[in-house]
């Protein structure tokens, strides 16, 4: 049995049955999809992307577990080499760590948390706890799950879909603080300036 092959696998898909949860959640606070479905023409554009992504994220992990072929299965160096063996058990085990802390930052968000920017007045800037440092941190630690995907099944479709995901939610986190900076003004300036996107700033 691959391990961290299925710890990997079952970690992605414990990470969007959490996204879901919180979809649900948000629902029937406010009893309406506002925050869920993107109302900004580039978040819409970025849902083109996400959804196969997701779908394609989700599914490599198991194929490579029931896959030997050079398309989905894992490559005679994850098997056979003793460090990289290692390695991909120090990748699974991070990518639960990280999924974990992701769990952490949506119960700090509750009701507060949204899939896409919205116009709401009364949205909380939250400053606390994991954000303190880092303004995205849900965004770093999602990156993390997902660098460690591609560690543990070290595919070329998973790598691309990896590098697609990156990059879409290093263009969701630039998306996200315009919008915060046009809705919390100076407040959000300043707190720009003693964070860091994904990793702390210290000074």
């Amino acid at each position: 049995m691959d391990v961290p092959g299925t710890l990997i696998a079952l970690t992605v898909v414990a990470y969007w049955l959490g996204i879901g949860v919180m979809i649900v959640r948000v629902r029937r606070q406010t009893h309406r999809m506002a925050g869920v479905v993107p109302a900004q023409r580039v978040e819409r554009l970025m849902w083109l992307a996400w959804l196969p992504l997701a779908a394609i994220w989700i599914s490599l992990p198991w194929l490579a577990l029931s896959h030997t072929d050079v398309v989905f299965g894992l490559p005679s160096f994850a098997r056979e080499v003793v460090a990289y063996v290692g390695l991909r058990w120090v990748a699974a085990i991070v990518g639960v760590l990280a999924l974990a802390a992701t769990i952490k930052c949506w119960a700090r968000m509750g009701k507060d948390w949204r899939m896409a920017v919205t116009d709401e007045p009364d949205q909380a800037l939250i400053t606390d706890g994991l954000y303190t440092r880092i303004r995205h941190p849900i965004y770093a630690f999602s990156i993390l799950i997902v660098v460690t995907s591609v560690v543990v099944v070290p595919t070329i479709a998973m790598a691309l879909c990896g590098a697609c995901l990156v990059a879409l939610w290093v263009g969701k986190a630039h998306n996200e603080e315009r919008h915060m900076l046009r809705l919390h003004g100076d407040a959000y300036a300043r707190y720009l300036a003693h964070t860091g996107r994904f990793l702390p700033r210290f000074r």
